[in-house]
Parts: structure tokens; C-alpha cells; sequence
């Protein structure tokens, strides 16, 4: 017993720094190896969301250019721009997403520059798993470019955490 005491008299703050350093470092590598497989079934989630709206996109355009005097899914004509809030709209009632954070918005957004939603740059937050579509009308054009961006996990501006897919007619 007077060992005891006697060790823990000369228990002092560096040893307590060390002790407690120890224990936080063994229980984030328990908690990181417990959640991972998490992590990445909502990465893969993320990115499935994402390559649906793509695909559905590139169906679109090549659809398009097969029969240029054909509609698109949301009624638009072939030969004309199209409307960026159609399209959003469209995808958001009718492409089904499975929602990996449980998001309250729309899965689904516009923005002015989905490059910047997508990958948080110049200090500006996003949110993981909302995929961004370019605000900007998607031009007849040929060579015209529409955005889509999604951030995957944080930091989003990280490389490989962001997926950016530019669609051209």
C-alpha cells in the first residue's frame, strides 16, 4: 500500500500529459477502424448519386443528337437551350437518390458555380452529398459545358473528397 502511494506522489503533470495522450491516441485508432466501413458505404453512396445524374445527363444529350427534333425528359425541345431550373426540378421529383447524411434539403441544387459548392473553396463551407448543377442554362451550342460537382467527405477541397463532371452538347 505505502508503494502505491509513494508512485502515485511522484505521478506528476508530465506523466498524467503522457497517460492521457496515450489513452485519446488508442481511442481514435478504435473509434476510426470501428467507422469506417461507414464512411466509405456513404462515399460510395455519394458517388453512386452522383454518376446517376451524370448518366442521366450524358442519356440526354446523346438522345439529342440522335434525334434533334425529339423532347427531352422535362419537355424541353431538343434544338433549344435548356433551362437550368427545369432540369433541377426534374431530377429532383423524378431521379430517386438515397441519402447518405440525412440531409432536410434537396439532394439536388443549382449553383452559380458548382465547382466552388463542390470542392469549399475560399472559405466557403458545403455540404457532403448535395450534388451541385450549374445555374447557368444549358446552351444549344455545340460545345456548350454544364457542371455537375459533389463533395464527398471533408475537406471537400481535398484531392479525391469532390467529384466535378463538365457535360457538353
Amino acid at each position: 500500500m505505502i508503494e502505491i502511494k509513494r508512485k502515485l506522489k511522484n505521478f506528476g503533470p508530465l506523466e498524467f500529459l503522457v497517460i492521457s495522450s496515450i489513452v485519446y491516441v488508442v481511442t481514435m485508432l478504435i473509434w476510426t477502424a470501428s467507422t469506417r466501413t461507414e464512411v466509405v458505404e456513404q462515399s460510395n453512396q455519394i458517388k453512386s448519386n452522383h454518376k446517376t445524374v451524370v448518366d442521366f445527363m450524358n442519356e440526354q444529350v446523346n438522345k439529342c443528337s440522335s434525334d434533334e427534333n425529339s423532347l427531352t425528359a422535362w419537355g424541353e425541345k431538343c434544338l433549344e437551350d435548356w433551362s437550368s431550373d427545369k432540369i433541377t426540378l426534374y431530377l429532383i421529383k423524378n431521379i430517386k437518390l438515397k441519402n447518405p447524411y440525412k440531409i432536410k434539403s434537396a439532394l439536388i441544387q443549382s449553383s452559380s458555380d458548382p465547382r466552388i459548392q463542390a470542392e469549399g473553396k475560399a472559405g466557403q463551407s458545403t455540404d457532403k452529398g448535395i450534388i451541385f448543377v450549374s445555374s447557368n442554362d444549358f446552351l444549344s451550342d455545340p460545345g456548350s459545358e454544364w457542371i455537375i460537382g459533389t463533395c464527398i467527405k471533408s475537406p471537400c477541397v481535398a484531392a479525391g473528397n469532390n467529384e466535378l463532371i463538365s457535360i457538353y452538347r
